[in-house]
């Protein structure tokens, strides 16, 4: 039999009137499918049944349809849907085991079951935060602000929050006759996280009920006395209040204002609260006496305000107008204290009605009220519990939730991703961060020992980008050390300064002698791979500030230099600062270069004239080039080190020039890349994938297989700006499966 409250319509055996309280749900929100509001109690009534004719344990006073009517009758107060309806209704199923999401969408839709799939999630989450503080006595609060985000950040549609919001409510209300550690574990979760969330949120009464609810069980001495004093003072203070009212009524109404004038009980733990926070006696808690005044138009707002201070003198420092100045969230109205009937202190509110219906459902929320930091605020997070409220305005407004959240959705991202640690710890990090991110994040020696990562236990590469909600595990080894590749950002293991900054820490502790050894054995095949193994390195010594070649091998192995560094120089030098004359980076008896009509390099000797990249070496901006005086062709322009070159300065040396590249040119260059690769299946796509997320034109692509061992070699004719873009696309094209080797090819 199906125990329901007193207020719920009940048949003369007992049961609870489905038809009966349907009918009544339809007075207060909108139901424009009655039968399928039916369908969902009849499913749960059933399930429950069955579950009792099978013996299995369940509670009558938490019975599958109890909880799922009185969800229902706090979101009838928050003017929900009906799919959040019918979420509600067979959550409690699911929850148990009993129903599957599967059953619920082919009986109800994807709609109905993604929403109970939300408050599922939500509540794994909560779950988790539970077991953590049972497992770690004195959980600080910053593991638990984290939950909090974490929530919020998972909240794809709001109605998700406000379901599991009124699921806890109800959860909270029974715990009257439960076992003591449950109502402890409950309260706590709903103290810690769903409590703040509805005050976020803005959803006033919620919230104090379950801060009332949650410090009955957490603080039962407190709670009893603040109740007991509140219940000693309740007939004077309703007198006091009832006469205050009146005289003010009569007040207004005389001045020709429309008012609605009520007595505003302040809750339990919010006494206690100000009592602890001003370390104050229950007497001098002044605002439990408190009227609020509502009125039509703001001009009234300040009328009313000069009647109240005109009866009574008000107290210097505590009138605040946040009509004028609203709080950061929007919240408007008038807060002023005076000496009321009685020479008893009085509290008085006076907003209009359009803002104390802002201030109630949730629009003007107070989420930076009372008790939160202003200054130190995350704004991705308070970013998005805006937008969780702006929805909840656009709700009551239009009615419809759907076509609105696709929209915002894409205007929020969220500044920091949330995840767990195996014992469930609660970690931030930014977007992006990968599991070494996180493993030096948890602990430095975990990050050096660092070997591999599972993600919700399965394993996953070590550039994998961890996404909110995931719990992360460090596979970790004694003998395990720090990669070189690490520091490489190309390769997208590190994504965050402190773990980069570890990572770098740790290199530099090494012998110098092994740092200039593993410098060498970096920078020597990055060079080749680019074609710059002809580079001036004692210059770049130099550009650096360091004494001699060792000390750039030595900080490369080290991780104080990065190979970006060299690159950069290397660039500077073969490509010279274009504000910088360029006679004085030449030999001084050559005559000044001119520029061609493209500005793409300048010729030495010879005014302008016909320029062409050679097929043969596709030079590049930042390649070491001389020119060809071709017949008819104006001038070729080749690299240094072209074997078709070296063979033309020996049998026509005489129609080899001086070139040297413009400034900073916009056009595009060829350039050959040398592919060698065990066969696969995909492995062309992955390549061509690549290039084409790397904005990168492929001009003409050859392959040549080898059967006998299995292998590939192709050749990519690609179109780059710079060097700069050369080895980031050969770094993240040798990071592909399967693939062996790649390098710029040598004509």
């Amino acid at each position: 039999m199906v125990k329901v409250r007193e207020d719920h319509p009940i048949k003369a055996n007992g049961q609870v009137d489905v038809d009966a309280w349907i009918q009544n749900l339809a007075e207060q929100i909108d139901l424009p499918d009655m039968a399928q509001v039916r369908q969902a109690c009849q499913l749960a009534q059933n399930i429950e049944e069955t579950a009792i004719a099978n013996q299995k344990q369940w509670s009558p006073d938490f019975s599958s349809l109890h909880i799922g009517m009185e969800m229902t009758q706090i979101l009838a107060e928050l003017h929900m849907d009906q799919a959040s309806v019918v979420a509600a209704i067979v959550y409690r199923p699911v929850r148990e085991g009993l129903l599957t999401l599967a059953e619920v969408e082919k009986q109800f839709g994807a709609e109905i079951s993604g929403l109970v799939d939300g408050v599922m999630q939500m509540a794994a989450i909560s779950q988790a935060q539970v077991v953590s503080r049972q497992r770690v006595l004195g959980q600080n609060e910053a593991q638990v602000e984290h939950v909090r985000k974490m929530l919020v950040a998972m909240i794809d549609d709001v109605r998700v929050a406000l379901i599991k919001l009124a699921e806890r409510t109800s959860a909270i209300r029974a715990m009257k006759n439960a076992p003591d550690d449950k109502r402890l574990k409950v309260a706590r979760e709903v103290f810690d996280i769903y409590a703040p969330l509805a005050h976020r949120l803005g959803i006033g009464h919620i919230k104090w009920e379950l801060e009332d609810l949650s410090f009955r069980y957490l603080e039962p001495i407190a709670y009893k006395r603040i109740a007991k004093l509140i219940d000693e003072k309740r007939l004077d203070r309703q007198d006091y209040i009832a006469n205050v009212v009146g005289t003010l009524q009569s007040a207004l109404e005389s001045a020709g204002i429309e008012c609605d004038i009520q007595g505003r009980a302040k809750h339990i733990y919010s006494i206690w609260r100000k009592m602890r926070r001003k370390n104050i006696d229950f007497s001098q808690v002044y605002d439990i006496r408190a009227v609020r005044i509502l009125v039509p138009e703001l001009k009234d707002c300040y009328a009313a305000l000069g009647i109240v201070h005109t009866f009574w003198r008000h107290i210097p420092h505590e009138f605040d107008d946040y009509i004028a100045s609203p709080k950061e969230n929007g919240y408007r109205s008038l807060h002023t204290a005076v000496i009321g009937p009685e020479g008893k202190v009085l509290e008085v509110q006076i907003r209009t009605f359009d803002m104390h219906d802002d201030a109630e459902l949730g629009v003007c929320a107070h989420w930076l009220y009372k008790g939160t930091d202003v200054n130190a605020k995350d704004d991705g997070y308070e970013q998005k519990i805006s937008w969780l409220r702006q929805v909840l305005e656009w709700h009551e407004e239009l009615g419809d939730l759907n076509d609105l959240m696709g929209s915002l959705r894409q205007d929020v991202t969220p500044d920091r991703i949330y995840v767990f640690t195996p014992d469930g710890h609660v970690v931030d990090l930014q977007p992006g961060a990968t599991p070494v991110d996180f493993a030096y994040r948890v602990h430095t020696e975990i990050g050096h020992r660092c070997r591999g990562a599972k993600v919700n236990g399965r394993i996953v590469p070590l550039t994998y980008q961890i996404k909110t909600g995931e719990q992360i595990e460090i596979l970790t080894s004694r003998d395990s050390q720090p990669s070189r590749d690490w520091l490489n950002s190309e390769y997208g293991y590190v994504r965050t300064s402190r773990a980069r900054a570890k990572v770098a820490g740790w290199f530099k502790g090494q012998a110098r002698d092994q740092n200039i050894i593993d410098g060498k054995a970096v920078l020597t095949p990055e060079l080749n791979r680019i074609g710059l193994d002809k580079i001036n390195l004692n210059k770049i010594v130099s550009d650096l500030g360091l004494n001699e070649l060792e000390d750039l091998y030595a900080g490369i192995g080290g991780g104080n230099i990065r190979i970006g560094q060299v690159l950069h120089q290397a660039q500077k030098q073969i490509m010279p600062n274009p504000e910088v004359d360029q006679l004085s980076l030449l030999p001084s008896q050559a005559p000044k270069a001119q520029p061609t009509e493209s500005d793409d390099v300048y010729i030495l000797g010879v005014g302008k004239l016909l320029s062409t990249m050679a097929s043969c070496c596709h030079p590049v901006p930042g390649d070491e080039i001389v020119g060809y005086i071709t017949q008819g062709r104006g001038v070729s322009i080749h690299k240094v080190d072209c074997s078709n070159i070296l063979n033309l300065k020996q049998h026509q040396p005489k129609r080899i020039m001086e070139v040297s590249w413009g400034e900073a040119p916009e056009n595009v260059y060829p350039v050959d890349l040398d592919i060698k690769a065990y066969d696969r299946r995909g492995l062309l796509k992955d390549i061509t994938l690549l290039l084409s997320n790397e904005n990168t034109n492929i001009v003409s692509m050859n392959t040549l297989s080898h059967r006998q061992d299995g292998t590939v070699d192709m050749m990519f004719t690609i179109e780059i700006d710079s060097l700069e873009k050369l080895g980031k696309l050969v770094n993240k094209i040798d990071q592909l499966p399967n693939v062996l080797e790649v390098s710029r090819h040598r004509g």
